[in-house]
């Protein structure tokens, strides 16, 4: 660990930064030491992006500082600020998609034996990064065709192979398994003790709490606390965060559940699930809970048209036959995507034209009544308290954000049965709240609701009844009692306890 009190290698001072009229940094300082892991938290839209992307050379400050060894600097481009060994690993992947792993790794970087590339070269060395990272991608293989835990460990070798002094990590956790973000955190502490400086941001205030040496918080673009990591707990860099207390992070449970409205059974996902089989009943949650490749996903894809499948469903105690997506919606029943920047949302439009999309049979056929869709926004921005210019694209919106229009949209539909996967991943806690409460209330309207999760703690503080997938089978059903060990056990074939409300397959 570096000494607290050694000069920052890289620093804010009094920096601010406005769009147009609209100042999103208001005199932030934030100084980042050799040898010593930085955290930045705050809520989605609390301006660390816009920070990190000053820091990283990405854009520049409208006033204030950059000061890079105690000397004033202003990037000119990202390149000019990894030149002087600053790299940044993005939230949202910054990969060649039709290129292979080791073509992105050295991308720009290339090694070269005479005039000809040295390919074997690259691929050991790529192999070497990658196995740091316990990362098992074939080398040679696509990007495209990789899982999105391993595109992050594929970025994360680019940052590795640069001789980097200053880390900027944005959210590098989000898309990870908890055993892929430990091996993340072994590097981060590895970088830390060979000098370099990193910051890290992540919505996981418990990753946060175990590798950050110092902290800072942020407010709607100011910095409202700064100090050692060690000085504040979870509980309290939540209510930081958010400026109110966070106790009572998951509503209520509410009510017994309704009339049955999904009856599945010997229900098979080719390659990812095979006779799978359960119930959901009108004004429940049904939580499902597995590891990463337990199926659990390409399950709930295929039983909403998105993905070739065979078995037996029944809604509201009707045969369905469900071959495309169009059907399961005629059929009240909708699925919310764990991909909102890629398969949820169009990020080149505007908030009307993607709130309204689903259901664009409601404003018109042929000609759109564009006043009808203003309406629809303005009664889904106060309804889902969505911040931001309403004329403003949707890649311009912070995570949590897209996240809660990308709800407003499913809901316009008006599905009976709803299946949410991951509702809150990259979100900051205090919009987690918030979709909590959202989740709860539309099952207190009656709707029946599926909510797939890799945070057990979620799935335990929203859902009344948890399955547990392992190798593409439900393996086991827990009550309202359940717990993170009756679940973990289940997910990895770990005899079972007694106690949980636990009942095998």
């Amino acid at each position: 660990m570096g000494d607290a009190l050694a000069a920052p290698v890289l620093e804010l001072r009094q920096v601010s930064r406005s769009f147009g009229p609209i100042e999103v940094l208001h005199k932030v300082d934030i100084q980042l030491r050799p040898g010593r892991v930085h955290a930045l938290i705050g809520e989605n839209g609390a301006g660390k992006s816009t920070t990190m992307k000053i820091l990283a050379g990405y854009q520049s400050a409208s006033s204030g500082e950059v000061r890079l060894d105690g000397r004033p600097v202003a990037f000119a481009s990202m390149g000019e600020a990894e030149a002087q060994g600053i790299s940044m690993i993005h939230q949202e992947f910054n990969l060649a998609e039709q290129l292979s792993v080791e073509e992105n790794i050295f991308l720009g970087r290339e090694l070269k034996r005479g005039w000809l590339l040295d390919k074997p070269a690259m691929r050991r060395r790529a192999r070497e990064l990658l196995d740091r990272l316990d990362c098992r991608a074939d080398t040679e293989r696509r990007v495209a065709t990789l899982s999105n835990s391993d595109k992050q460990m594929v970025e994360i070798a680019k940052a590795l192979l640069r001789d980097t002094r200053v880390l900027v990590m944005d959210e590098p956790t989000a898309v990870l398994t908890r055993a892929e973000t430990a091996v993340l955190l072994r590097q981060v502490r590895a970088l830390r003790e060979a000098g370099t400086a990193v910051l890290f941001t992540s919505h996981k205030l418990d990753e946060v709490e175990e590798i950050a040496d110092d902290l800072t918080i942020m407010r709607d673009g100011r910095v409202v606390w700064t100090g050692p990591a060690a000085e504040l707990d979870q509980h309290a860099m939540a209510n930081a965060m958010v400026g109110r207390e966070m106790s009572d992070l998951f509503p209520p449970k509410r009510g017994t559940p309704g009339d049955l409205a999904l009856e599945v059974s010997g229900f098979s996902v080719p390659g990812f699930s095979d006779d799978v089989g359960f119930t959901l009943r009108r004004g429940e949650i049904l939580g499902v809970a597995g590891l990463i490749g337990s199926g659990r996903t390409e399950t709930f894809e295929g039983l909403c048209g998105l993905r070739p499948a065979s078995g037996t469903v029944r809604v509201f105690d009707r045969p369905a036959r469900i071959e495309h997506p169009w059907q399961a919606q005629a059929l009240g029943l909708c699925y919310l995507t764990e991909d909102r920047k890629t398969r949820g949302l169009l990020l080149s439009k505007g908030m009307r034209e993607n709130l309204t999309l689903q259901a664009l049979e409601k404003f018109g056929r042929g000609l759109i009544d564009t006043r009808a869709e203003e309406r629809a926004l303005t009664q889904a921005i106060a309804d889902f308290d969505i911040r931001g210019h309403r004329g403003a694209l949707v890649g311009n919106l912070s995570g949590g954000n897209q996240q809660k229009l990308l709800f407003a949209k499913l809901l316009l539909a008006d599905p009976r049965i709803l299946v949410i996967d991951e509702p809150t991943r990259g979100i900051d806690i205090g919009t987690k709240q918030q979709m909590y409460e959202f989740i709860r209330r539309l099952a207190a309207e009656g709707r029946a609701i599926v909510v797939i999760s890799s945070e057990m703690q979620e799935v335990i503080g929203l859902a009344d009844r948890v399955l547990v997938m392992r190798h593409g089978r439900i393996v086991g059903e827990l009550g309202a009692d359940a717990t993170e060990d009756s679940i973990v056990r289940l997910a990895m074939g770990v005899a079972p306890l007694t106690t949980g409300g636990e009942t095998t397959a």
